[in-house]
Formats: C-alpha cells, sequence, structure tokens
C-alpha cells in the first residue's frame, strides 16, 4: 500500500497565487480603468477605420469608371510646376513627427518633469493643428476643383464620398486629440496632476498614467493615418 499521508497534495506556489488573484476582490492586473477602458475604444475604432478602408477597396475595385489618379488628384503646384503628393508628404511627416513629441510627454511625464511635458504637449497639439489646417486647406483645393461626394473631374463619381467620408472622420479624431492634449498640458502646467486635484480628464485623482493614456488614442490617430496614406493616396 502507498502512503499518501505525508504527500503534500495542496496546489503549486504559483497556480495558489493565481487562484487568490482572481477571487479575491481587487484589480488582478496592474492596469490603470483610464487605460484599459482607452484600449477598448481603440479597438471599436479599429473595427470602424477597417469597415471604411475595406469598403473603399471592394468599390475601387468593382467600380467600371476609371478611379481618379492620386499623383494627379493630389499635386500641387509649386513654382509653376506640379509636384506629386507634396501637401500630402508633408501632413503624413507633420503627423508622424507628433508622435514622437507625444512619447517624449510620457516619458518626461511619468518623470514629474511639468515643465518638458507641458511643452512637448503643446508641440504636439501644434503639430495636430497644422496637420489639421493643411487637410482643410487640401479639401479647400478639391472642393474648387469639382470634387463633391456624388462626382468629380477625373473618373469615378464614388471617389469624392469615400475621400471626405475617410479623411473627415480622421480629421475628426485628431481635431478631439488636438483639444484634449491641449486640456491636459494646461493641467500639467498648473500642476493638477502633481497635487492630485480632480477635474475634467483626471477623475477623482489626477496622475500622470493620464499622459499616457492620452498618448494610446494618439499613436492610434497616428498609425490610422499610415493606412490611410497607404491605402488612398498610394494605390
Amino acid at each position: 500500500m502507498v502512503d499518501t499521508g505525508s504527500r503534500d497534495t495542496s496546489a503549486p506556489e504559483g497556480m495558489q497565487g493565481f487562484v487568490a488573484d482572481w477571487s479575491a476582490e481587487r484589480r488582478v492586473f496592474n492596469v490603470p480603468w483610464g487605460k484599459a477602458m482607452m484600449w477598448l475604444f481603440i479597438l471599436s475604432d479599429i473595427f470602424i477605420f477597417a469597415c471604411f478602408l475595406v469598403g473603399y477597396m471592394v468599390l475601387r475595385m468593382s467600380t467600371v469608371e476609371p478611379w481618379p489618379d492620386a499623383s494627379e488628384v493630389f499635386a500641387l503646384t509649386v513654382g509653376g510646376q506640379s509636384i506629386p503628393l507634396l501637401l500630402i508628404a508633408i501632413m503624413t511627416f507633420i503627423l508622424i513627427s507628433s508622435s514622437g513629441t507625444m512619447a517624449l510627454a510620457v516619458k518626461y511625464g511619468y518623470e514629474k518633469n511639468r515643465g518638458m511635458t507641458t511643452v512637448l504637449l503643446l508641440l504636439t497639439a501644434l503639430l495636430g493643428t497644422l496637420f489639421v489646417g493643411m487637410q482643410a486647406f487640401e479639401w479647400y483645393i478639391l472642393i474648387n476643383d469639382g470634387v463633391r461626394p456624388w462626382g468629380n473631374p477625373w473618373g469615378a463619381a464614388q471617389f469624392g464620398a469615400v475621400f471626405f467620408l475617410i479623411t473627415g472622420f480622421h480629421g475628426t479624431h485628431v481635431t478631439i486629440g488636438v483639444i484634449f492634449i491641449l486640456i491636459m498640458a494646461v493641467k500639467v502646467m498648473r500642476g493638477s496632476l502633481d497635487s492630485q486635484r480632480p477635474g475634467f480628464l483626471t477623475g477623482r485623482k489626477g496622475r500622470y498614467e493620464m499622459v499616457e493614456t492620452l498618448g494610446l488614442y494618439w499613436h492610434f490617430v497616428d498609425l490610422v493615418w499610415v493606412f490611410i496614406f497607404a491605402f488612398f493616396y498610394l494605390w
């Protein structure tokens, strides 16, 4: 007969800790609630942008009319010479650069360097504002050239509808991001995050984690533009 009286039948320590974590009335993962909700929002937005881009690709491949040539439609005339996609390239460079300034703002935020965090947030907002302004200028040029949601001078009538929908939806995201970044910059500048002062965007206790949460949104907006640039302007 095998003696089982002295055998240790308890669960391994790792498993015990896992069960204790999940059964306890406390947070299992060390992730702030705001950051988790931002990830859920980003996931839902990914589905929306993916539907728009997939719909655009299906529409473009199924249309019987020629699709307008992007290098012609989005050309910018400088010194009497037409340069394809010049404005779009500048816009892309500006928006990608703003991701770098936002990442630095998060870094200095966790170091609780109020001055640098404020400056970098304001610089990010400035770059975002430049992007939106240039996008508005692009819309102005195309509308003057006769682009409408129901037609355009170059080819397939659906071009205007998908252009205004996709770029407008993304531009709205950038504009909202700029507004929230400016609000956060003001809060950082006046020390609301250091003193954990409650208020708009900072909940019951303001923390520098919220700069990172806002950065997640901004990086997502920048990443989406890379896909729009690749599928809409380069294809």
